[in-house]
């Protein structure tokens, strides 16, 4: 259990802890700006979204630079990079924050490449991120902190930043999926051989 590994752990932990200043009331007062309101839940929450997103950088990095790249680093990493965004997502989902349907994606397509992925991992290969992916969540994250701090600070301008950031990163995790697939089908064409 190397320090890479200790972090994604960490970021793993913190997924109920967000869930859990997202769904439960917990009857906190709201700070209220002219038409903007939020809760200090919510306040509390996206700092901790936001603290657990920076790690995925940050284990991948310190792995890599003291070579400690491990399987169980390996497979946790995705892991809790799909945990993170799936709770968050399904959270909004409850919270009538975003649609069912752009959830569904995400979420779907994560586990379609992450089976991708063990197709691959099964032959020996390892199936690398590409940048559409890495956009992909850079837009996924940034959708998400929109969402979780109430459009601010576009609400004041009536700017709808948190739904056309939720539809962008709808389009672009499609894209990223098909993407990946097209990129990677010979790991499914040697699988249906054997």
């Amino acid at each position: 259990m190397n320090l890479a590994n200790r972090i994604t752990l960490a970021r793993i932990f913190l997924v109920p802890i967000i869930v859990f200043f997202l769904l439960v009331n917990l009857r906190l007062p709201e700070i209220q700006i002219e038409s903007f309101s939020i809760t200090y839940n919510q306040i509390i929450a996206v700092l901790i979204f936001i603290i657990a997103a920076s790690t995925d950088s940050l284990d991948g990095y310190i792995a890599r630079k003291r070579k400690l790249v491990t399987n169980l680093g390996k497979l946790l990493d995705p892991l809790a990079d799909k945990l993170l965004v799936s709770a968050v997502l399904v959270s909004l989902v409850e919270m009538g924050k975003l649609d069912a349907w752009i959830a569904i994606v995400i979420i779907s397509r994560e586990f379609a490449v992450t089976g991708l992925r063990q197709i691959a991992a099964l032959q020996g290969q390892v199936v690398a991120a590409d940048k559409w992916g890495k956009w992909k969540t850079g837009v996924q994250i940034t959708a998400i902190i929109a969402l979780l701090v109430n459009n601010f600070p576009f609400t004041f301008i009536g700017f709808p930043f948190d739904v056309i950031a939720s539809w962008v990163a709808a389009i672009l995790t499609i894209y990223s999926g098909i993407h990946y697939f097209i990129r990677n089908k010979r790991v499914l064409e040697i699988s249906s051989e054997k």
